[in-house]
């Protein structure tokens, strides 16, 4: 999931820049870009930029929290079901086992009629262990997008009157190395969320 959040927001950081880039270009002359800068107070100059910590706000974001719970409680659910199932197959197959070590299978037709109800016992085993990981991936998937959706839906609310140019997302310092405090807008966007999440309850 956070991988795929990452990658995602990797791709509308590539494109940001490209934009602001284009802009700074056409607006100004570098000569004139210059002089502003230089004439501007450093103190009091703050680019129209800002930045959100991606780690920060899935720890702090209830349906984050919430959806992560959930898909965590669903893989260790699914994980027992095969478990338990897994261990039953394999006490039926010792059983089976024994039964043909010491001749207790009154025909060769039962015996292998009892092999072959093991055998399919076991591809159904693989198959409902196959189809678990997929509905579970799905749900990941789903979330991840609902997640992406619902951030971009409330940056674009946020931004309406900050008037930012660019937005750019962190996660472990991946795309920003460095950058002031007053650029992060985590906190933010986090308390929206939460207030838009709590409001759907």
């Amino acid at each position: 999931m956070k991988n795929n959040f990452t990658l995602i927001f990797n791709i509308i950081l590539g494109i940001a820049v490209i934009v602001l880039f284009v802009l700074v270009l056409t607006k100004r002359s570098g000569q004139e870009c210059q002089k502003e800068v230089i004439s501007t107070d450093s103190s009091s100059f703050q680019l129209p930029i800002a930045y959100v910590n991606i780690d920060s706000l899935l720890l702090g974001y209830q349906f984050a929290k919430d959806a992560n719970e959930a898909l965590i409680k669903e893989q260790e659910d699914s994980r027992l079901t095969i478990n338990t199932r897994a261990r039953q197959l394999q006490n039926e197959m010792g059983e089976f086992q024994r039964k043909l070590e010491n001749n207790a299978f009154l025909s060769r037709q039962r015996a292998e009629d009892e092999q072959a109800r093991l055998v399919k016992k076991q591809q159904d085993l693989q198959d409902l262990d196959t189809r678990l990981t997929q509905q579970l991936m799905q749900k990941q998937q789903k979330m991840s997008e609902e997640l992406r959706d619902t951030i971009n839906l409330v940056l674009k609310v946020y931004n309406a009157d900050k008037n930012y140019q660019l937005i750019l997302s962190n996660s472990m310092n991946d795309n920003i190395l460095y950058a002031e405090k007053t650029y992060d807008i985590t906190g933010e966007i986090v308390d929206l969320l939460n207030k838009r999440f709590a409001g759907k309850k």
